[in-house]
């Protein structure tokens, strides 16, 4: 059995790969059809223009349901560990309120194009890395409340490496925008797809690209370190029929049958 198939550990690894993949593709489809610069464009600016933009799309819906599966299993996982803690049950679910909006945040990305709908896009962003990076913050102090019983030093390390750097990243694209945006280097940035070296502001808007990738990077870094915890965890669903047959049954009939059930247990 590889490494990949063991417990669940698939479902972190088809999140990062998966969303890698929408970055890289829409970015070479982009590339290939002239639409951005091939110098680190904005990962947006790659799923602007038709076909990419669909590409970028769906991909990402498809990241965002991964993302949401992911956050729940280790939900799941959390409770069935600590099931007596109160502060951890209490941080773990807030952890998974706020990893799910940054899930829906990715989907608005996904639907509401930066150079169509600014607001609504930058909007999903917020939600997407800002709301993310507190769910990174909750997930990073639940591993450090759990060790070392259940985790071990080294990913509570890990895994607050991961929160710097995405939090310096944050940082970075949060003044380069601030500054580029200011109208300092013109007007209407927002619908710029091509930009020239000996333009104002080139360095600027270098920065802020190169800051969004690494703040893209450092969230699949963070989720990475999932896999080694879900591949100690199954799922199995336990199925009971209320009758024999899919036909209606009179009233009382079978009131002592239990009823269906449908269940995930870790």
């Amino acid at each position: 059995m590889w490494w990949f198939q063991q417990g669940l550990s698939f479902l972190p690894v088809a999140l990062v790969v998966w969303s890698a993949a929408s970055f890289v593709f829409s970015y070479i489809t982009a590339i290939v059809l002239h639409h951005v610069d091939p110098l680190v464009p904005y990962i947006s600016d790659t799923g602007t223009i038709p076909p990419e933009r669909c590409l970028f799309g769906i991909m990402l819906n498809i990241s965002a349901f991964l993302g949401v599966a992911t956050m729940y299993v280790r939900y799941k996982q959390v409770c069935a560990l600590s099931p007596d803690k109160a502060r951890i049950l209490k941080l773990n679910k807030i952890g998974l309120t706020l990893g799910w909006m940054s899930c829906f945040g990715l989907c608005i990305i996904a639907n509401f194009q930066k150079c169509t709908l600014y607001y609504i896009h930058v909007l999903g962003a917020c939600l997407t890395f800002g709301v993310g990076a507190i769910y990174m913050l909750v997930q990073t102090i639940l591993s450090y409340l759990m060790q070392p019983e259940v985790h071990s030093k080294d990913i509570f390390w890990i895994r607050l490496t991961a929160l710097f750097w995405c939090c310096s990243s944050i940082l970075s694209m949060f003044v380069s925008s601030v500054v580029l945006y200011s109208g300092l280097y013109g007007t209407n940035l927002v619908q710029k797809l091509h930009w020239d070296p000996q333009e104002k502001g080139y360095t600027t808007h270098i920065i802020s690209t190169v800051s969004e990738w690494s703040l893209a990077f450092s969230f699949l870094s963070f989720f990475l370190t999932y896999i080694r915890d879900f591949q100690k965890i199954s799922l199995h669903a336990v199925t009971s029929l209320q009758g024999q047959t899919l036909y209606n049954t009179p009233q009382g009939f079978g009131s002592d049958q239990q009823g269906l059930l449908v269940a995930g247990s870790i």
